[in-house]
């Protein structure tokens, strides 16, 4: 994405300023109309390695699985018959969460100044909320069902809660072995391995090439580490600046969807984004154009997220989503032909659902099975290092055994 400055008129009459960013100038535009009325200004903003290197590290990030819960709070409540402006403050509350409790405090105080739900999330959450959310319930408060948007919203992101937590669950033991191989392996190479070498280079006998490049590992490590470490983190300092420029953000997006297994998961992921997000915002009542806009903001991949906004200029031309999509990269042609049926039946909302739901447990089974193939192959790689440690200790003792 393109980051620009720009100075406005809001909807208030007051002049504001600020930062957004977006495929490009005509989908900046587009978000900055969202709370302002006239654009005065719009100047791209050009990043450097110099402006990079002063971002901030950490970001002040809300808890997903507490967003989620406020979600379905607000829907319960709401048709419950609560005015809306005591609902928030209830939430704001009951919540723990402090970037959301804060978000909320000013929430509540804007919604009983007469401000509307969406404009004053939009202005307190910023940065922070989905952009699904915001316009979800910004299409709520026209359409009179507030209550609904917030339960669409509920289920939209408990999905993508439960899904996260599975990953993290699968991921939890391989991560774990790796680990420990990682840290048994430093031990072996610079404490144990070292005392042996001591009682072999005592003898004066030529050592087997297997124990030789042994020591020489160790070695290596042994005065190797502290450039080691500090090779380490340049490396992870030059990917994270590499990611904060469009051109390395699209490099890596594009790496990631043609890596074996990791590439399948990442295709279908992000077809399950589209869908469900789809599915949520037609459901709110949003025009396709808008509907598509919204949904490429919140794909993961930023190519596919890319190819999702281009899609946007197709539709206002005039053609058909099935049609556009068949023309971008990385869209699966399941996913294509079912948008495609869906727009000649007049049920695109209906169909998104239904191939939401595919992609869902799609991308489930991929994970599992990816989950499944890499314990072994760490069990497999630990094997193989400690067989090679113990072989070429033991290669060294029978000889030095028959010397004697």
């Amino acid at each position: 994405m393109e980051t620009f400055k720009y100075a406005a008129i809001s909807h208030s009459g007051e002049r504001v300023s600020g930062i957004m960013e977006g495929f490009n100038e005509l989908d900046a535009v587009d978000r900055i109309k969202q709370t302002c009325d006239v654009i005065l200004k719009l100047t791209p903003v050009k990043q450097d390695v110099g402006s990079l290197m002063n971002l901030e590290i950490s970001a002040n990030k809300l808890n997903a699985k507490a967003f989620t819960v406020m979600c379905s709070q607000f829907s319960i409540i709401l048709r419950a018959g609560i005015p809306i402006a005591r609902t928030v403050h209830l939430i704001a509350e009951k919540t723990t969460d402090k970037p959301l409790k804060r978000i909320l405090t000013s929430v509540a105080e804007d919604v009983e100044s007469g401000r509307t739900v969406a404009d004053a999330f939009n202005d307190r959450g910023g940065a922070m909320l989905p952009p699904t959310f915001v316009e979800t319930i910004r299409a709520g408060e026209e359409s009179g069902n507030l209550d609904r948007a917030f339960d669409s919203m509920y289920h939209l992101f408990d999905k993508r809660v439960k899904m996260a937590g599975k990953v993290r669950s699968a991921l939890a033991y391989p991560v774990f072995v790796l680990v420990i191989a990682v840290a048994v392996v430093i031990v072996l190479m610079v404490k144990v391995v070292p005392t042996f070498t001591a009682i072999f280079e005592s003898y004066d006998a030529e050592l087997p090439f297997m124990t030789r490049l042994l020591i020489g590992i160790s070695h290596f490590f042994q005065h190797a580490w502290p450039y080691i470490l500090v090779i380490a983190a340049i490396i992870v300092l030059a990917f994270k600046i590499i990611q904060k420029t469009e051109k390395g953000k699209m490099g890596l997006a594009k790496l990631q969807l043609k890596l074996p297994i990791l590439g399948n998961i990442g295709l279908l992921n992000g077809a399950s984004q589209f869908a469900n997000s789809m599915t949520t915002m037609l459901g709110a009542g949003l025009p396709i154009t808008r509907a598509v806009g919204i949904t490429a903001r919140t794909m993961d991949n930023y190519f596919i997220s890319s190819e999702t906004g281009k899609l946007v200029g197709k539709l206002e031309e005039g053609k058909a989503l099935g049609n556009s999509m068949a023309e971008a990269a990385y869209m699966p042609d399941i996913l294509v032909d079912m948008v495609t049926v869906g727009e000649e039946t007049g049920e695109l909302e209906d169909t998104m659902n239904t191939i939401a739901g595919y992609y869902d447990a799609e991308l489930e089974m991929a994970t599992d099975a990816a989950m499944k193939k890499l314990e072994p192959a760490l069990l497999i790689f630990m094997a193989v290092i400690a067989g090679f440690i113990v072989i070429a200790i033991y290669m060294a003792m029978f000889d030095m055994y028959s010397v004697m």
